[in-house]
């Protein structure tokens, strides 16, 4: 991190300047900011989400159901399409229509994909379904959302430091243009009298 090598400017030397002492302050501060702002930020986002996604877990696991639906017909011109729910995204699922039991007693009948490598009328599979019957996601597991709230942990801790250091360059940025501007003036002052000392004039 270029923040560290900013604190070499505190050794002692007759060419150090004001604005070198500044940098290194400033870079000391920007390393304690990200050493303690960093961690805090990311476990308390991380510890946000991972409420927030365990309580849509367990909304998700009272309100679906996994229901028994049976093979009406096999859907034509259906090809098989790539499990968006799998893991590998390579379990491949067929189209057909299916009749089902909702949780709260109706019968229900419509398109539903299904694993099944050869569907057959009459066929018995698995769905997942909410109070009313409507077809839905498998709810979310635990384990996936512990994985969730850990990635959001980790964004907010690089955003942290990432706003730190940013910070740190912008200040620095600005302290260097500064110092130019003090340059070029002194060089505007300088530059009549370049090259004629002890002439008298």
């Amino acid at each position: 991190m270029r923040a560290i090598s900013g604190l070499w400017r505190w050794r002692d030397n007759p060419l150090r300047r004001p604005t070198d002492l500044a940098e290194a302050w400033l870079a000391l501060a920007a390393l304690l900011l990200i050493l303690v702002v960093v961690p805090v930020a990311g476990s308390l986002i991380g510890g946000l989400a991972q409420d927030a996604l365990q309580a849509s877990v367990r909304e998700q696991r009272a309100s679906r159901h996994m229901v028994t639906a049976s093979v009406v017909r096999t859907l034509d011109g259906s090809p098989l399409d790539a499990d968006p729910e799998a893991a590998t995204g390579r379990t491949m699922r067929t189209r057909v229509v299916a009749d089902w039991t909702a949780p709260d007693g109706t019968v229900h009948q419509g398109p539903v994909m299904t694993s099944l490598d050869s569907p057959r009328p009459g066929d018995r599979f698995r769905i997942w379904t909410d109070e009313q019957g409507h077809t839905v996601a498998r709810p979310l597991d635990s384990a996936t959302a512990a994985t969730h709230a850990v990635l959001a942990g980790f964004g907010a801790a690089l955003l942290a430091a990432g706003l730190i250091e940013g910070g740190r360059r912008l200040v620095v940025w600005r302290m260097v243009r500064r110092r130019y501007a003090r340059w070029d003036q002194a060089w505007d002052k300088a530059g009549p009298d370049w090259g004629r000392t002890g002439t008298g004039s």
